[in-house]
Order: C-alpha cells, then structure tokens, then sequence
C-alpha cells in the first residue's frame, strides 16, 4: 500500500485483524507497527462496548449444566457452609467467625500454633482434678510466616503451664518440667489440683498454655486451650488432641466477684485407745496471696473451744512462697467422746511475716454449731470411732471471735 502525500489513512481493528491471519508474503505486524508504533506487546486488545480495554483470548464459558459435578458438590458445600447463594457470595470473603470447640477444630492454628495431647481425670472422692499432660507438636516458626522464632535455631524449650479460670493466678497455676530444643516434646507429667469440688467442677475453666522458656528474656507463649471442666464426668478419664489457640484475654472482673480465700483439708478421729481426738491438717489449696511478691507464708493454728485453761493450741509449721501448702502434720487433744459435743474446734489459716503482725487468711469452724459439710464431718467423727475421716473444706474470711490475732 502506498499513500500519496495529502491522504490520510484509515485502517479499522478489524482490518488489521484480517491482516494479521491473511496468508501471503504480506508481513502485517512489521507494516502496521511502522503505522502504529507504540502498540502494545502481547495479546491483541479489542474495545467493548463499554469502552474498557479486555482481552481478545478470553476463557470458555461453562454454564452450571456442563460443568463438573464434584465441583457443583463442593461449591453448595461451601455456600451452604455460609448461609448464601453464589450469586450473593462476594468475591472475597473471610469465613465468620465460630466458637471454638475445644475437643477439635479445623483451624489454621493447627498449622502454625501446634497441638497437644492430654487427658483429664476428676476423681470425685478424693476432691482432685489431674491434668496428664502426653506430647504436643510444635510447627518451626520462622520471619516468614509473621511468627516470632523461639530459639536462634528455630527450636523451642517447651513447658505447659495450667490455671484455672476464674481464680488467683498464682494460686491456680501449676506447670509441667521444661523440656530443650525440641519441636516435638514428650512430658508424660501428671499435675494435680487438690480441693476440687462438684461445684468447681461446674463453674470453672482449665487453661492450659504452651509456654517457651527463655533464661535471658521473658518466656514465649506459644498457644493454648480452654476446657470447661463440665465436660468431664466423674472418675471417667477423658483423652484429648486438639489445636492450640491464640491467647485470650482473662475476664479479671468475674476473678474479682469469685474471690476465695482457699481450702483446707483436715481430718478428724476419734481414738478409743488414746481416748483423745486427732485432727490432722493435711493441706490447703488455692490460698489468697498475702505477700507483694503474689505468695503467701502459710501455716496452720486449731484450737479446741472453750479452752478455758488456753492449752489448747496448736500450729504447724510454716510454708515458704506458697499457695498450695502440703503440711501433714497431727496434733492430740485427751478428751471424753461424750464432751465433744460440747465442743467447737476453730482451724486457721495466717501468713508468717517477719517483724510486724501476722496476715490472717481464712478460717473455718467444726462443731455443733457449724453447718453444712463442717456439721457433717463432725457429725461423722463422732458417730464412727476410730475412724479417720477426711474432707475438704472452703475458708472464710470471717475471723473466729475468740481469736482476734495470732
């Protein structure tokens, strides 16, 4: 084609695509681009109708009849897991969110917080809850995927860590041994709650967390899990393997409504042949902190009312930063299994503090008088001699009238 000076040329779209397939010696793209120098490389450009540029290859349409059954199952699958039709899916969206089921779940934390295996065993007559704590798989976390790694080589010096929700965090926190670099740590710990009741059963929560330990820094968390103890049945072991979470906040305000001072566990008998009761305190669980550093100091002092010649005390030794104190100790009172109903024995609980007064804890009184499990358990003793019988019992905060301080 040859143009004259003064002729203007028009060429259509379409032309040059007619050009472009047309055989012969005809070279199209080496002759139009001398015409239109700046189109654009790669694929041809048509205009639609709305004025846009789009490809001129486009993809094959397949209406919903011819396209693959299985694909058809897993799109209703996946609408219906949402509550929508396609056509009112958008083209991005997030999956809502949905309580999470602590005995398994599909989450992406199971890729990148790890899981663990445990069981749980609440043994209903001796008031304990035990936490075996089996293995837990832990992913190596890199910059990469966004997540903090633990160690300079990717590894981790894990440990679990247990705290039941709601409660005084150190009073409730109990943790298994640390294990060294290692993704895929193995424990086989049991850890023991003591003084657990059918009600604690109903009302609390087991957190337990994946912790990494760091000697020169603060230790790591890694991920953890939330179990309502309601799940469990009575002396019925109960497996689980489940994916660690992100960590959740504590509602420190039901803590707050819920506060206890602690229990106590004594036993009590009736000895014929010494013709003297035995009280023994055995220990205490989950004691208020008395002390700035979040423990206590604890020892234990009982007294057998009325005392009128005051010879009736008797207290045990103390136990240093510790909430959970494990005493074991007996003490003897010679008297007439007749005169006991006459009665009253208070039991008390204080924090040993150096140079000024003495932290009153909690206190509980058994005797005639008494109510509930503290009449009960007396009851018992008397009835069954030589007979030791141990229970559990909650501490108040009400300071037994006739001991005013320590």
């Amino acid at each position: 084609m040859t143009l004259r000076k003064g002729e203007k040329m028009t060429i259509s779209i379409q032309e040059h695509m007619a050009i472009d397939v047309c055989p012969g010696p005809i070279k199209p793209i080496k002759q139009i681009s001398d015409y239109f120098p700046r189109f654009p490389r790669g694929l041809p450009a048509t205009v639609g109708r709305s004025g846009t540029l789009r490809s001129a290859v486009s993809q094959p349409s397949v209406s919903p009849a011819e396209a693959p059954r299985e694909e058809d199952e897993d799109v209703d699958q996946l609408f219906g897991a949402y509550g929508t039709t396609p056509a009112e899916q958008p083209a991005k969206c997030q999956a809502p969110e949905e309580a999470v089921d602590p005995e398994g779940y599909e989450s992406d934390d199971c890729t990148t917080l790890g899981t663990l295996d445990f069981s749980l065993l609440y043994d209903q007559e001796n008031n304990a809850l035990h936490c075996t704590i089996n293995k837990a798989k832990l992913p190596k976390l890199d910059y990469k995927k966004g997540l903090k790694p633990m160690d300079h080589n990717g590894l981790a010096d894990p440990y679990v860590k247990l705290h039941l929700l709601p409660g005084a965090s150190k009073a409730n926190k109990l943790r298994t041994k640390t294990l060294r670099n290692t993704l895929n740590p193995t424990w086989n710990e049991t850890l023991t709650y003591y003084g657990i009741t059918d009600e604690d059963m109903i009302r609390k929560t087991l957190r337990i967390s994946v912790c990494d330990e760091d000697k020169f820094r603060h230790n790591e968390f890694i991920g953890e899990t939330r179990i309502p103890l309601k799940k469990l049945k009575p002396n019925q072991t109960k497996n689980f393997n489940i994916c660690l979470e992100k960590q959740l906040p504590i509602d420190k305000t039901e803590d707050k409504s819920l506060e206890e001072r602690g229990r106590i566990l004594i036993s009590l008998k009736y000895s014929s042949q010494k013709q003297a009761l035995l009280v023994g305190i055995i220990r205490c669980a989950h004691l208020a902190a008395m002390d700035a550093n979040g423990y206590s100091d604890p020892y234990v002092k009982t007294y057998l009312k009325p005392d009128e010649d005051k010879k009736s005390k008797h207290k045990t030794a103390v136990k240093k930063k510790t909430l959970n104190p494990e005493f074991n100790e007996e003490f003897c009172y010679e008297i007439k299994h007749g005169d006991l109903a006459k009665k009253t024995l208070e039991v008390t609980v204080w924090d040993y503090d150096i140079g000024k007064s003495n932290d009153f804890i909690g206190g509980v009184v058994l005797g005639i008088n008494a109510k509930g499990e503290r009449l009960k358990h007396w009851f018992d003793c008397l009835k069954n001699k030589d007979k030791k019988i141990e229970r559990w019992h909650t501490l108040t905060n009400e300071l037994p009238g006739a001991v005013l301080s320590d």
